[in-house]
Protein backbone atom coordinates (compact mmCIF):
# COMPACT_ATOMS: atom_id res chain seq x y z
CA UNK A 1 0.00 0.00 0.00
CA UNK A 2 2.77 2.36 0.84
CA UNK A 3 4.63 1.64 -2.42
CA UNK A 4 1.55 2.32 -4.56
CA UNK A 5 1.02 5.66 -2.90
CA UNK A 6 4.63 6.58 -3.43
CA UNK A 7 4.47 5.58 -7.13
CA UNK A 8 1.39 7.68 -7.67
CA UNK A 9 3.14 10.64 -6.26
CA UNK A 10 6.08 10.04 -8.57
CA UNK A 11 3.79 9.67 -11.58
CA UNK A 12 2.20 12.97 -10.71
CA UNK A 13 5.53 14.60 -11.58
CA UNK A 14 6.65 15.67 -8.17
CA UNK A 15 9.47 13.18 -7.72
CA UNK A 16 12.08 15.81 -8.19
CA UNK A 17 10.53 17.91 -5.53
CA UNK A 18 10.47 14.99 -3.12
CA UNK A 19 14.13 14.28 -3.76
CA UNK A 20 15.03 17.92 -3.30
CA UNK A 21 13.10 18.09 -0.08
CA UNK A 22 14.47 14.88 1.39
CA UNK A 23 18.08 15.15 0.32
CA UNK A 24 20.45 12.68 -1.39
CA UNK A 25 20.55 10.26 1.52
CA UNK A 26 16.86 9.48 1.05
CA UNK A 27 17.18 8.26 -2.64
CA UNK A 28 16.69 4.51 -3.29
CA UNK A 29 19.46 2.39 -4.71
CA UNK A 30 19.78 2.52 -8.54
CA UNK A 31 17.49 0.07 -10.38
CA UNK A 32 14.74 -0.01 -7.71
CA UNK A 33 12.96 2.98 -9.08
CA UNK A 34 11.47 3.95 -5.74
CA UNK A 35 12.19 6.33 -2.89
CA UNK A 36 11.93 5.04 0.69
CA UNK A 37 10.96 7.70 3.13
CA UNK A 38 12.39 7.20 6.65
CA UNK A 39 10.12 7.02 9.66
CA UNK A 40 9.93 10.40 11.31
CA UNK A 41 12.29 10.83 14.24
CA UNK A 42 10.34 11.78 17.36
CA UNK A 43 11.38 14.99 19.02
CA UNK A 44 13.01 14.01 22.35
CA UNK A 45 11.29 15.25 25.47
CA UNK A 46 13.71 17.57 27.29
CA UNK A 47 15.01 16.07 30.51
CA UNK A 48 14.03 18.37 33.35
CA UNK A 49 16.83 19.74 35.52
CA UNK A 50 16.73 17.63 38.68
CA UNK A 51 15.88 19.41 41.88
CA UNK A 52 18.87 19.14 44.24
CA UNK A 53 18.21 16.67 47.00
CA UNK A 54 18.46 18.44 50.36
CA UNK A 55 20.92 16.93 52.87
CA UNK A 56 18.00 16.12 55.13
CA UNK A 57 14.26 15.76 54.83
CA UNK A 58 13.81 19.46 55.56
CA UNK A 59 13.03 21.30 58.76
CA UNK A 60 11.15 19.62 61.56
CA UNK A 61 7.50 20.58 61.83
CA UNK A 62 7.87 21.89 65.38
CA UNK A 63 10.15 22.05 68.39
CA UNK A 64 10.52 19.70 71.35
CA UNK A 65 8.93 20.51 74.69
CA UNK A 66 10.84 23.11 76.65
CA UNK A 67 12.15 24.94 73.57
CA UNK A 68 10.60 27.70 71.47
CA UNK A 69 9.99 27.57 67.73
CA UNK A 70 11.63 30.69 66.29
CA UNK A 71 11.45 29.75 62.62
CA UNK A 72 14.03 28.16 60.37
CA UNK A 73 17.63 28.84 59.46
CA UNK A 74 19.56 27.76 56.38
CA UNK A 75 23.06 26.57 57.14
CA UNK A 76 26.18 27.21 55.11
CA UNK A 77 25.83 23.65 53.85
CA UNK A 78 22.41 24.39 52.35
CA UNK A 79 20.26 22.71 54.99
CA UNK A 80 17.06 24.40 56.07
CA UNK A 81 16.42 23.37 59.66
CA UNK A 82 14.03 24.30 62.44
CA UNK A 83 15.57 26.69 65.01
CA UNK A 84 14.44 25.71 68.52
CA UNK A 85 15.43 28.25 71.14
CA UNK A 86 16.55 27.52 74.71
CA UNK A 87 16.28 30.40 77.17
CA UNK A 88 15.77 31.40 80.77
CA UNK A 89 16.32 29.29 83.88
CA UNK A 90 15.90 25.51 83.74
CA UNK A 91 14.42 24.38 87.06
CA UNK A 92 13.32 20.88 86.08
CA UNK A 93 14.68 18.10 83.88
CA UNK A 94 15.04 19.31 80.30
CA UNK A 95 16.20 16.98 77.54
CA UNK A 96 17.44 18.40 74.23
CA UNK A 97 16.82 15.56 71.76
CA UNK A 98 18.62 14.92 68.49
CA UNK A 99 15.53 15.51 66.38
CA UNK A 100 15.75 15.32 62.59
CA UNK A 101 15.78 18.71 60.87
CA UNK A 102 16.36 20.57 64.13
CA UNK A 103 19.05 22.90 65.42
CA UNK A 104 19.01 24.63 68.80
CA UNK A 105 20.06 28.09 69.93
CA UNK A 106 20.87 29.76 73.24
CA UNK A 107 19.08 33.04 73.89
CA UNK A 108 20.85 35.12 76.50
CA UNK A 109 22.17 33.59 79.71
CA UNK A 110 20.69 30.10 79.90
CA UNK A 111 20.97 28.91 83.50
CA UNK A 112 20.50 25.42 84.88
CA UNK A 113 19.05 25.69 88.37
CA UNK A 114 19.19 28.48 90.91
CA UNK A 115 22.13 28.71 93.31
CA UNK A 116 20.84 27.83 96.77
CA UNK A 117 17.37 27.24 95.34
CA UNK A 118 15.61 24.99 92.86
CA UNK A 119 17.94 22.64 91.03
CA UNK A 120 17.75 21.61 87.39
CA UNK A 121 19.18 18.98 85.07
CA UNK A 122 19.95 19.65 81.40
CA UNK A 123 20.51 16.58 79.20
CA UNK A 124 21.83 17.02 75.64
CA UNK A 125 21.70 14.01 73.33
CA UNK A 126 24.52 12.87 71.00
CA UNK A 127 24.72 14.73 67.69
CA UNK A 128 22.86 17.84 68.87
CA UNK A 129 24.09 21.19 67.51
CA UNK A 130 23.45 24.37 69.54
CA UNK A 131 24.53 27.89 68.61
CA UNK A 132 24.77 31.30 70.22
CA UNK A 133 24.47 34.55 68.29
CA UNK A 134 26.48 36.90 70.51
CA UNK A 135 28.68 37.12 73.58
CA UNK A 136 25.57 37.46 75.72
CA UNK A 137 24.44 33.94 74.79
CA UNK A 138 26.00 31.34 77.08
CA UNK A 139 25.22 28.30 79.23
CA UNK A 140 25.69 28.41 83.00
CA UNK A 141 25.19 25.46 85.35
CA UNK A 142 24.70 26.63 88.94
CA UNK A 143 25.86 24.84 92.08
CA UNK A 144 23.77 21.80 92.87
CA UNK A 145 22.48 21.45 89.30
CA UNK A 146 23.85 19.21 86.57
CA UNK A 147 24.64 19.04 82.86
CA UNK A 148 24.66 15.72 81.02
CA UNK A 149 26.15 16.42 77.59
CA UNK A 150 27.36 13.05 76.38
CA UNK A 151 28.00 12.71 72.70
CA UNK A 152 29.78 9.84 70.98
CA UNK A 153 32.90 9.61 68.84
CA UNK A 154 30.73 9.46 65.72
CA UNK A 155 28.10 11.95 66.95
CA UNK A 156 29.72 14.65 69.10
CA UNK A 157 27.69 17.46 70.62
CA UNK A 158 28.64 20.77 68.99
CA UNK A 159 28.13 24.14 70.66
CA UNK A 160 29.11 26.91 68.31
CA UNK A 161 28.30 30.33 66.87
CA UNK A 162 25.61 31.47 64.48
CA UNK A 163 28.34 32.54 62.06
CA UNK A 164 29.71 29.01 62.05
CA UNK A 165 26.25 27.65 61.26
CA UNK A 166 25.97 30.11 58.36
CA UNK A 167 29.42 29.05 57.14
CA UNK A 168 31.05 32.47 57.58
CA UNK A 169 33.53 31.68 60.38
CA UNK A 170 37.16 31.82 59.29
CA UNK A 171 40.50 30.65 60.59
CA UNK A 172 40.88 33.75 62.78
CA UNK A 173 37.27 34.04 63.95
CA UNK A 174 37.02 34.16 67.76
CA UNK A 175 34.60 35.23 70.48
CA UNK A 176 31.39 34.84 68.49
CA UNK A 177 29.28 33.66 71.44
CA UNK A 178 29.69 33.26 75.20
CA UNK A 179 30.70 29.71 76.13
CA UNK A 180 30.02 27.24 78.94
CA UNK A 181 30.30 27.93 82.70
CA UNK A 182 29.95 25.14 85.27
CA UNK A 183 29.87 25.99 88.99
CA UNK A 184 30.38 23.45 91.76
CA UNK A 185 30.68 23.07 95.51
CA UNK A 186 34.24 21.74 95.78
CA UNK A 187 36.96 23.58 97.77
CA UNK A 188 38.68 26.69 96.40
CA UNK A 189 41.44 28.90 97.77
CA UNK A 190 40.54 32.47 96.84
CA UNK A 191 37.53 33.69 98.77
CA UNK A 192 35.23 36.60 98.13
CA UNK A 193 33.48 35.57 101.34
CA UNK A 194 34.46 33.12 104.03
CA UNK A 195 36.94 32.59 106.83
CA UNK A 196 40.64 31.93 106.95
CA UNK A 197 42.14 29.07 104.96
CA UNK A 198 42.61 25.61 106.38
CA UNK A 199 45.65 23.51 105.39
CA UNK A 200 44.93 20.09 103.94
CA UNK A 201 42.62 21.08 101.14
CA UNK A 202 39.36 21.81 102.95
CA UNK A 203 37.58 25.11 103.44
CA UNK A 204 34.74 25.79 105.80
CA UNK A 205 32.93 28.58 104.01
CA UNK A 206 35.09 29.84 101.12
CA UNK A 207 33.05 31.08 98.17
CA UNK A 208 33.77 33.40 95.25
CA UNK A 209 32.12 35.11 92.29
CA UNK A 210 33.10 33.49 89.02
CA UNK A 211 34.71 35.37 86.15
CA UNK A 212 32.25 36.42 83.44
CA UNK A 213 28.62 36.10 84.60
CA UNK A 214 27.19 38.50 87.16
CA UNK A 215 26.96 37.31 90.79
CA UNK A 216 27.41 33.62 89.97
CA UNK A 217 28.86 31.87 93.05
CA UNK A 218 31.17 28.85 93.22
CA UNK A 219 33.08 26.91 95.88
CA UNK A 220 32.20 24.90 98.96
CA UNK A 221 33.13 21.92 101.10
CA UNK A 222 32.30 18.96 98.84
CA UNK A 223 35.45 17.69 97.04
CA UNK A 224 33.50 14.88 95.33
CA UNK A 225 30.64 17.11 94.18
CA UNK A 226 29.13 16.18 90.80
CA UNK A 227 28.07 18.73 88.20
CA UNK A 228 27.19 15.98 85.71
CA UNK A 229 28.97 14.41 82.74
CA UNK A 230 30.53 15.94 79.62
CA UNK A 231 32.00 13.76 76.89
CA UNK A 232 32.57 14.15 73.15
CA UNK A 233 31.73 17.83 73.14
CA UNK A 234 33.05 20.54 70.82
CA UNK A 235 32.85 24.21 71.82
CA UNK A 236 33.69 26.36 68.80
CA UNK A 237 34.34 30.15 68.60
CA UNK A 238 33.43 31.05 72.21
CA UNK A 239 34.67 33.73 74.62
CA UNK A 240 33.46 37.20 75.41
CA UNK A 241 34.74 40.18 77.38
CA UNK A 242 31.93 41.12 79.74
CA UNK A 243 34.01 44.02 81.08
CA UNK A 244 37.74 44.85 81.03
CA UNK A 245 39.57 41.93 82.60
CA UNK A 246 36.31 39.98 83.12
CA UNK A 247 35.80 37.46 80.36
CA UNK A 248 33.96 34.28 79.49
CA UNK A 249 36.25 31.38 78.57
CA UNK A 250 35.50 28.52 76.24
CA UNK A 251 34.70 26.29 79.23
CA UNK A 252 34.92 27.52 82.83
CA UNK A 253 35.08 24.91 85.60
CA UNK A 254 34.74 26.73 88.91
CA UNK A 255 34.71 24.73 92.13
CA UNK A 256 33.76 21.63 90.13
CA UNK A 257 34.14 18.41 92.11
CA UNK A 258 35.77 15.08 91.30
CA UNK A 259 32.35 13.43 90.87
CA UNK A 260 32.05 15.24 87.53
CA UNK A 261 33.01 13.32 84.37
CA UNK A 262 34.99 15.52 81.94
CA UNK A 263 36.55 13.71 78.99
CA UNK A 264 36.79 13.98 75.18
CA UNK A 265 36.41 17.75 75.03
CA UNK A 266 37.52 20.27 72.39
CA UNK A 267 37.54 24.05 72.59
CA UNK A 268 38.31 25.83 69.32
CA UNK A 269 39.16 29.51 68.73
CA UNK A 270 38.14 30.95 72.08
CA UNK A 271 38.85 34.65 72.47
CA UNK A 272 39.87 34.05 76.10
CA UNK A 273 41.13 30.83 77.71
CA UNK A 274 40.31 27.40 76.38
CA UNK A 275 39.49 25.63 79.66
CA UNK A 276 40.03 27.38 82.98
CA UNK A 277 39.83 25.62 86.33
CA UNK A 278 39.02 27.86 89.30
CA UNK A 279 39.71 25.57 92.24
CA UNK A 280 37.76 22.34 92.50
CA UNK A 281 38.82 18.71 92.08
CA UNK A 282 37.57 17.60 88.65
CA UNK A 283 39.87 15.43 86.51
CA UNK A 284 39.99 15.49 82.71
CA UNK A 285 41.19 13.24 79.91
CA UNK A 286 41.39 13.57 76.11
CA UNK A 287 41.26 17.36 76.03
CA UNK A 288 41.91 19.36 72.84
CA UNK A 289 42.45 23.10 72.56
CA UNK A 290 42.98 24.60 69.10
CA UNK A 291 43.39 28.22 68.04
CA UNK A 292 42.90 29.69 71.54
CA UNK A 293 43.60 33.43 71.70
CA UNK A 294 44.65 33.56 75.38
CA UNK A 295 45.88 30.67 77.57
CA UNK A 296 44.75 27.29 76.33
CA UNK A 297 45.04 25.62 79.75
CA UNK A 298 44.61 27.83 82.83
CA UNK A 299 44.32 26.70 86.45
CA UNK A 300 44.19 28.73 89.63
CA UNK A 301 42.37 29.28 92.94
CA UNK A 302 43.55 26.05 94.53
CA UNK A 303 42.66 23.59 91.76
CA UNK A 304 43.75 20.06 92.58
CA UNK A 305 43.28 17.62 89.72
CA UNK A 306 44.78 15.45 87.02
CA UNK A 307 44.74 15.75 83.22
CA UNK A 308 45.97 13.17 80.72
CA UNK A 309 46.16 13.21 76.91
CA UNK A 310 45.97 16.97 76.46
CA UNK A 311 46.63 18.31 72.96
CA UNK A 312 47.08 22.03 72.38
CA UNK A 313 47.89 23.62 69.04
CA UNK A 314 47.94 27.41 68.95
CA UNK A 315 46.85 29.49 65.99
CA UNK A 316 49.59 31.19 63.97
CA UNK A 317 50.20 34.71 65.25
CA UNK A 318 47.86 34.31 68.23
CA UNK A 319 47.74 32.86 71.71
CA UNK A 320 49.31 33.68 75.05
CA UNK A 321 50.86 30.90 77.15
CA UNK A 322 49.83 27.39 76.25
CA UNK A 323 49.41 26.86 79.98
CA UNK A 324 49.28 29.39 82.80
CA UNK A 325 48.91 28.37 86.44
CA UNK A 326 48.74 30.52 89.55
CA UNK A 327 46.65 31.39 92.58
CA UNK A 328 45.49 34.87 91.65
CA UNK A 329 48.41 36.47 93.47
CA UNK A 330 47.41 34.98 96.84
CA UNK A 331 50.47 32.78 97.16
CA UNK A 332 49.84 31.70 100.75
CA UNK A 333 46.22 30.66 100.17
CA UNK A 334 45.12 27.15 101.01
CA UNK A 335 44.39 24.64 99.65
CA UNK A 336 47.61 24.97 97.68
CA UNK A 337 47.10 24.26 94.02
CA UNK A 338 48.24 20.90 92.65
CA UNK A 339 47.87 20.36 88.91
CA UNK A 340 49.29 17.13 87.49
CA UNK A 341 49.45 16.48 83.76
CA UNK A 342 50.55 13.43 81.76
CA UNK A 343 50.88 12.81 78.02
CA UNK A 344 50.44 16.38 76.90
CA UNK A 345 51.59 17.85 73.60
CA UNK A 346 51.84 21.63 73.70
CA UNK A 347 52.54 23.26 70.31
CA UNK A 348 53.04 27.00 70.77
CA UNK A 349 52.77 29.74 68.18
CA UNK A 350 55.69 31.46 69.89
CA UNK A 351 53.69 34.49 70.95
CA UNK A 352 54.61 33.69 74.57
CA UNK A 353 56.18 30.93 76.68
CA UNK A 354 54.82 27.40 76.53
CA UNK A 355 54.14 27.30 80.28
CA UNK A 356 54.10 29.92 83.04
CA UNK A 357 53.97 28.56 86.59
CA UNK A 358 53.59 30.90 89.53
CA UNK A 359 51.52 31.75 92.57
CA UNK A 360 52.62 29.16 95.09
CA UNK A 361 51.26 26.03 93.41
CA UNK A 362 52.49 22.49 92.84
CA UNK A 363 52.77 21.42 89.21
CA UNK A 364 53.80 18.10 87.71
CA UNK A 365 54.42 17.16 84.07
CA UNK A 366 54.92 13.56 82.96
CA UNK A 367 55.56 12.04 79.52
CA UNK A 368 55.03 15.29 77.66
CA UNK A 369 56.14 17.25 74.59
CA UNK A 370 56.73 21.02 74.40
CA UNK A 371 57.40 22.68 71.04
CA UNK A 372 57.82 26.40 70.32
CA UNK A 373 59.78 28.88 68.19
CA UNK A 374 60.12 30.85 71.46
CA UNK A 375 60.67 29.76 75.09
CA UNK A 376 59.49 26.64 76.88
CA UNK A 377 59.38 27.15 80.67
CA UNK A 378 58.95 30.24 82.84
CA UNK A 379 58.62 29.89 86.63
CA UNK A 380 57.88 32.85 88.89
CA UNK A 381 57.74 33.29 92.66
CA UNK A 382 59.87 31.72 95.37
CA UNK A 383 56.79 30.00 96.81
CA UNK A 384 56.41 28.03 93.57
CA UNK A 385 59.79 26.36 93.99
CA UNK A 386 59.91 26.12 97.77
CA UNK A 387 60.84 22.87 99.43
CA UNK A 388 58.11 20.41 100.31
CA UNK A 389 56.58 20.24 103.74
CA UNK A 390 55.86 23.90 104.46
CA UNK A 391 52.23 22.91 104.78
CA UNK A 392 50.34 19.66 104.77
CA UNK A 393 49.39 19.83 101.09
CA UNK A 394 52.59 21.33 99.68
CA UNK A 395 54.77 19.10 97.56
CA UNK A 396 57.68 21.35 96.66
CA UNK A 397 59.08 22.55 93.34
CA UNK A 398 57.57 21.59 89.96
CA UNK A 399 58.18 18.04 88.74
CA UNK A 400 59.29 17.13 85.21
CA UNK A 401 59.62 13.47 84.16
CA UNK A 402 60.16 12.19 80.60
CA UNK A 403 59.64 15.63 79.05
CA UNK A 404 60.87 16.29 75.49
CA UNK A 405 61.34 19.97 74.64
CA UNK A 406 62.17 21.57 71.28
CA UNK A 407 62.09 25.32 71.85
CA UNK A 408 64.33 28.18 70.76
CA UNK A 409 64.94 28.90 74.46
CA UNK A 410 64.50 26.23 77.10
CA UNK A 411 64.20 28.35 80.25
CA UNK A 412 63.17 31.97 80.79
CA UNK A 413 65.40 34.20 82.91
CA UNK A 414 63.22 37.18 83.83
CA UNK A 415 64.93 38.28 87.05
CA UNK A 416 62.50 36.33 89.23
CA UNK A 417 63.36 32.63 89.22
CA UNK A 418 66.50 32.37 87.11
CA UNK A 419 67.05 30.10 84.13
CA UNK A 420 69.73 28.28 86.11
CA UNK A 421 67.28 27.57 88.92
CA UNK A 422 64.69 26.25 86.47
CA UNK A 423 67.32 24.11 84.77
CA UNK A 424 68.27 22.55 88.12
CA UNK A 425 64.63 21.64 88.77
CA UNK A 426 64.27 20.25 85.24
CA UNK A 427 67.40 18.12 85.51
CA UNK A 428 66.21 16.61 88.78
CA UNK A 429 63.77 14.56 86.71
CA UNK A 430 64.55 11.52 84.59
CA UNK A 431 64.59 11.11 80.80
CA UNK A 432 64.18 14.84 80.20
CA UNK A 433 65.38 16.44 76.96
CA UNK A 434 66.16 20.15 77.25
CA UNK A 435 66.97 21.01 73.63
CA UNK A 436 65.70 18.32 71.31
CA UNK A 437 64.93 18.42 67.61
CA UNK A 438 61.23 18.15 66.92
CA UNK A 439 60.02 15.40 64.61
CA UNK A 440 56.34 16.18 65.16
CA UNK A 441 54.39 15.63 61.96
CA UNK A 442 50.95 15.71 60.37
CA UNK A 443 50.45 15.17 56.66
CA UNK A 444 46.85 16.36 56.62
CA UNK A 445 47.02 19.76 58.31
CA UNK A 446 49.18 22.85 58.45
CA UNK A 447 50.48 22.18 61.94
CA UNK A 448 52.29 19.19 63.41
CA UNK A 449 51.34 17.40 66.62
CA UNK A 450 51.88 13.68 65.93
CA UNK A 451 54.96 12.09 67.49
CA UNK A 452 57.93 11.31 65.28
CA UNK A 453 61.03 9.24 65.90
CA UNK A 454 62.63 11.62 68.42
CA UNK A 455 59.56 11.94 70.61
CA UNK A 456 58.88 8.20 70.54
CA UNK A 457 62.48 7.46 71.53
CA UNK A 458 61.84 8.82 75.04
CA UNK A 459 61.15 6.23 77.73
CA UNK A 460 57.86 7.07 79.44
CA UNK A 461 57.47 7.44 83.19
CA UNK A 462 55.11 5.06 85.06
CA UNK A 463 52.28 7.49 85.83
CA UNK A 464 49.70 5.12 87.25
CA UNK A 465 51.85 4.96 90.38
CA UNK A 466 51.49 8.75 90.70
CA UNK A 467 47.69 8.58 90.60
CA UNK A 468 45.32 5.79 89.59
CA UNK A 469 43.49 8.20 87.23
CA UNK A 470 46.50 8.04 84.88
CA UNK A 471 46.94 5.27 82.31
CA UNK A 472 50.40 3.84 81.68
CA UNK A 473 51.12 3.90 77.93
CA UNK A 474 54.25 3.12 75.93
CA UNK A 475 54.83 6.64 74.61
CA UNK A 476 55.07 10.27 75.64
CA UNK A 477 52.92 13.08 74.26
CA UNK A 478 49.24 13.05 73.37
CA UNK A 479 49.40 11.33 69.96
CA UNK A 480 51.73 8.37 69.44
CA UNK A 481 51.74 8.11 65.64
CA UNK A 482 49.59 8.39 62.52
CA UNK A 483 47.65 5.27 63.54
CA UNK A 484 46.65 6.75 66.89
CA UNK A 485 42.93 7.50 66.54
CA UNK A 486 42.41 9.05 70.00
CA UNK A 487 41.27 12.42 68.61
CA UNK A 488 39.98 11.37 65.21
CA UNK A 489 36.34 11.63 64.20
CA UNK A 490 34.99 13.76 67.06
CA UNK A 491 37.26 16.83 66.72
CA UNK A 492 37.60 19.49 64.03
CA UNK A 493 40.66 21.21 62.64
CA UNK A 494 43.26 18.58 63.54
CA UNK A 495 43.14 16.32 60.52
CA UNK A 496 41.42 18.70 58.09
CA UNK A 497 40.61 22.41 57.94
CA UNK A 498 36.96 21.79 58.78
CA UNK A 499 36.13 23.80 61.94
CA UNK A 500 34.76 26.67 59.86
CA UNK A 501 32.48 24.32 57.93
CA UNK A 502 28.85 24.42 59.08
CA UNK A 503 28.07 21.23 61.03
CA UNK A 504 25.68 18.82 59.33
CA UNK A 505 22.39 18.66 61.18
CA UNK A 506 21.10 15.11 61.56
Amino acid sequence: MLNKQIRSVLFAGVAAMAVAACGADDVASPGEGIIILPAPTPTPTPTPTPTPTPPTGGPAADCPTGTANVGTITTGGGQEVRNCQISGVITSNLTVPNQAGTIYSFSGAVEVGVDGGTTGILTIEPGVVIFGSSGGDFLLVNRGSQLFAEGTASAPIIMTSRQNILGTSGVNSIGQWGGVVILGRAPISDCATGGASNPGGTRTDCEAIVEGPTNAVYGGTLPADSSGRLSYVQVRYPGFEVSPGNELNGITLAGVGSGTFFQNIQVHNSSDDGVEWFGGRVNGKNLVMTGIDDDSVDSDSGFQGNNQFVLVVQRAGAGDHVMEADSNGDEDAEPRQRHRLANVTFVSSGEDHVILLRGGGDYEFYNSVFNSPAACIDIDSATTIQAAGAAADENGPPVFESLFMSCATAFVDDGNITAAQIQTIFNAGTNNTEAGTSTLANSAAAFAFINGANENAVTPFAVNAVNSFFEDVTYIGAVQDANDARFQGWTCGLYADDCGTAPTIG
